[in-house]
């Protein structure tokens, strides 16, 4: 009787589907900028991405400190606090993690290419975040900096660097972002788009469609930054930006062979 037991037992066992051991963890996307608001420039794309479940984070260089064209605060350690309260509602409203501080002095960066220990020190923190995020991709400033700055410039820089390198938990699929130049005459009216700025439509092969709710949501992420746009250079850069992008961003990829329409594309 009990082998007769243990028999039923046993087929009733291999009708019944096998346990599921474990699931693929969640994609993970990092994108790496040098101030707060600087998001802005892939904005749509995270938001698609974070709506489909990827993980997606925001490390921050700097402080933000220096930043502040909308504000009376002054600048130095309030702004910074008040510019990081933004971030993390810009990352609440696409759907991010909660954004990564690194800290470092606004409007300093640039410097650092005469001081190799803090440049060191930039690139040391840089590797250990993206080491322990672990993302499967990577986005960034060009090379151009976007709205050219120094410190845009030494983020991607220093990104780009340990991509190269192949440092500990940094992945080879590394994107550019960048701002188009109507976008640039919109947040500086002023100085309008820099000369040289806008790399040639070749080198973006990569274009990532998002749908009219991720453009709402970067929209949301971006209306966060109240301390760096007032309300009519938010309504004029939504126009610039739904026209120029028109449903599609388009990114650069570190590797030229790299193209189509998702940034977790196997090449």
């Amino acid at each position: 009787m009990r082998f007769a037991t243990l028999t039923a037992a046993a087929a009733l066992t291999a009708l019944m589907p096998a346990p599921i051991t474990g699931q693929a963890a969640p994609k993970t996307l990092v994108a790496v900028f040098a101030h707060p608001d600087d998001e802005g420039s892939a904005a749509p794309l995270l938001a698609r991405y974070a709506r489909e479940g990827v993980q997606v984070y925001v490390i921050v260089a700097t402080d933000g400190a220096q930043g502040g064209a909308y504000t009376s605060i002054p600048r130095g350690p309030e702004l910074a606090r008040v510019r990081n309260e933004e971030m993390q509602c810009a990352a609440k409203a696409l759907g991010a993690q909660p954004p990564v501080y690194l800290g470092f002095p606004d409007g300093e960066l640039g410097h650092y290419m005469a001081d190799p220990a803090r440049l060191v020190q930039l690139t040391l923190r840089l590797q250990a975040e993206l080491q322990r995020l672990r993302p499967d991709v990577i986005v960034t400033w060009g090379a151009d900096g976007g709205p050219p700055h120094p410190d845009h410039k030494l983020v991607s820089n220093v990104v780009t660097q340990l991509v190269r390198a192949g440092a500990p938990g940094v992945p080879e699929r590394l994107f550019y972002a960048y701002l188009p130049a109507e976008g640039m005459r919109v947040i500086n009216p002023a100085r309008g788009a820099p000369p040289f700025a806008v790399p040639l439509a070749k080198y973006l092969t990569v274009h990532v469609p998002f749908t009219p709710a991720d453009f709402e949501a970067a929209q949301r992420s971006m209306a966060c930054h109240r301390t760096q746009y007032s309300d009519e250079v938010l309504q004029r850069v939504t126009e610039a930006s739904r026209k120029e992008w028109n449903g599609v961003l388009p990114m650069i990829p570190l590797l030229p062979s790299t193209a189509g329409n998702d940034l977790f594309a196997p090449r």
